[in-house]
């Protein structure tokens, strides 16, 4: 049987992870969080002390280094990270390894290695750009910026982070500036992807309207 991949790519607080997560688990598919693995070597390469701007120092460490999902959470080196991984600072640290071609290049393998497992539900920046280019079904989310801040900056309090909307917004804009303008696989709406604004949308509407997309092709 063959395995259906769908992607969901955009940028942060879109409403991707949520998404994703329920719509793998309505259908049955495994969820591959590919933005929690570059968060997981952003914890790696922070824990080594390098530099972020050191290409070559951040792909040694990767080498060196395991990362596994179970259960919706994620292990470093045996260590679960789950939590650690969704701090604003390793968020951002999360993007400034993300525009070395290098590190994509190290954590490629393993994003496509899930692909012979399940089918899948994979969200990220490029996945359906780069990871899967010949995905079954993908799906852009996308969301004004001052929208997807005050949903990042709820999301940040509610887990006890100390951190203002301004902040947020501005650590927001700056990533999307670097995700946008790398180099390598830079966030693109990949081809023949349904873009779907969640702006004014609550996540059960957006899950909604994947899912139909998603149940359609598999009628068909």
């Amino acid at each position: 049987m063959k395995h259906i991949v769908v992607t969901i790519d955009g940028p942060a607080g879109t409403g991707k992870s949520t998404v994703a997560r329920e719509v793998a688990k309505k259908l049955g598919f495994v969820y591959l969080d590919t933005g929690a693995l570059y968060r997981a070597a952003a914890v790696a390469i922070d824990d080594s002390g390098c530099k972020t701007s050191n290409e070559q120092d951040c792909v040694r460490v990767l080498s060196r280094a395991t990362i596994n999902f179970a259960d919706e959470h994620v292990f470093l080196n045996g260590l679960d990270v789950t939590q650690r991984i969704r701090s604003q600072r390793i968020s951002s640290l999360a993007s400034e390894i993300a525009v070395h071609p290098s590190v994509r290049n190290a954590l490629l393998d393993l994003q496509r290695s899930f692909r012979g497992k399940s089918s899948l539900v994979a969200e990220g920046r490029d996945t359906g750009s780069v990871v899967f280019p010949d995905a079954d079904i993908k799906i852009y989310l996308d969301a004004s910026q001052e929208e997807r801040a005050r949903r990042r900056y709820e999301e940040l309090i509610s887990k006890g982070f100390a951190v203002s909307y301004d902040q947020v917004l501005n650590d927001l804009r700056e990533r999307d500036s670097r995700d946008s303008s790398r180099a390598t696989a830079p966030l693109v709406i990949p081809q023949h992807a349904i873009v779907v604004d969640t702006t004014h949308l609550s996540i059960e509407n957006v899950v909604r309207i994947v899912l139909d997309k998603v149940r359609r092709y598999l009628a068909d």
